[in-house]
């Protein structure tokens, strides 16, 4: 697909260049570059060279996959990145170990395009404002093939169903499995408790025969292509997906879900700080994160971008904008490193049963 090519290329461009990343950003704040870590194929190429015709400075794009995997490289500080995209809970816990520094504002100015409950939202996690600048939000819920799946689709409890073996996708990711889990027995995807914690593994563990995969972009390419009937994937992946194959449709289950914000930050140690505002604050312009809602097609926070949005459908959709006070809705929270821990191994023995 053309935009799976776009970012190809722009991922080996990027990544030469930033193979000397720790020592360019070792140079001063007056260089005319911005280190960049964001998630894979999340954000419109076009708009990092429209940011660079209009600002002049150069910007060194790396991408990750999953929070876990950017974490440990911002904490040692191997490459100097200035901004960073990372999730809710992972911004809670890069500001509980310190890694992270507060924004200046007023280099921010297009802050104030990002709606009110957007702000409150964030305080989950950054309860003061000070360290993040939402980015794009969304839900978890579940994609499925109208021609493979004829009952109604709205719990959780079908990815369990025995007729639908080697047809399931699940996201390869420890948090969002093991919500899954836990909202179909009634927890909160926030728990520590032990015997909710062990219940949840063990559900996760029945389900593993009957799964196809354990993915995370893939997902969204393998449901385009009617090779699963049912998949765990995030709410701005299922509008593109739909796009591609009408066939396809999205819930939110009924025992609820996660409600994720993905936010921009700058670490501690960041080598040009006054560029990673600006391009923040580029970010937030609303024509930019119109462009960009268009590309990614993940939910904007951008009050005003969404007076460009010309499809009714795709402005009003319940998807891309759901009225959020219809669903059972959790923030993913840190749970601290203790607890990460024994998730993670929970998770190995799910994946290894």
């Amino acid at each position: 697909m053309k935009k799976q090519l776009l970012f190809l290329s722009l991922f080996l461009i990027t990544s030469a260049l930033s193979g000397c990343a720790g020592n360019e950003a070792s140079k001063n704040n007056d260089d005319n570059v911005v280190y960049v870590y964001n998630w894979g194929e999340y954000i419109d190429p076009e708009i990092l060279t429209m940011f660079t015709e209009e600002t002049g400075i150069e910007v060194v794009y790396d991408e990750y996959e999953t929070n876990e995997i950017m974490y440990p490289k911002i904490k040692a500080g191997a490459v100097n990145y200035d901004v960073v995209c990372p999730s809710d809970y992972m911004i809670k816990k890069m500001i509980d170990n310190d890694l992270l520094q507060e924004i200046n504002f007023d280099n921010v100015p297009n802050y104030g395009n990002i709606g009110d409950e957007y702000w409150e939202m964030a305080r989950d996690y950054d309860p003061e404002n000070q360290y993040a600048v939402p980015y794009v939000w969304g839900t978890v819920g579940i994609l499925y093939n109208k021609t493979m799946v004829k009952e109604k689709v709205d719990s959780w409890s079908i990815l369990w169903d025995p007729k639908y073996k080697d047809e399931i996708l699940m996201q390869d990711s420890i948090r969002d499995a093991f919500m899954v889990a836990e909202k179909y027995l009634g927890y909160s995807m926030n728990t520590i408790d032990e015997d909710e914690l062990q219940a949840s593994k063990e559900l996760l563990q029945q389900q593993k025969p009957l799964v196809q995969a354990y993915v995370i972009d893939q997902v969204r390419d393998k449901m385009i292509g009617n090779e699963a009937a049912l998949g765990v994937i995030y709410s701005g992946e299922a509008i593109f997906t739909q796009r591609e194959n009408p066939d396809l449709e999205y819930v939110i289950p009924k025992e609820g879900t996660a409600l994720w914000m993905d936010s921009w930050v700058i670490p501690k140690g960041a080598p040009h700080k006054e560029n990673a505002e600006k391009f923040i604050n580029y970010l937030c312009r609303p024509d930019i994160a119109y462009l960009n809602f268009d590309y990614i097609t993940y939910s904007t926070p951008n009050i005003p971008a969404r007076d460009y949005i010309e499809d009714e459908d795709i402005r009003n959709s319940p998807i891309a904008f759901p009225d959020l006070s219809k669903y059972n809705l959790e923030v993913q929270v840190s749970l601290g490193e203790k607890v990460d821990r024994h998730l993670s191994d929970l998770w190995r023995e799910v994946k290894s049963y």
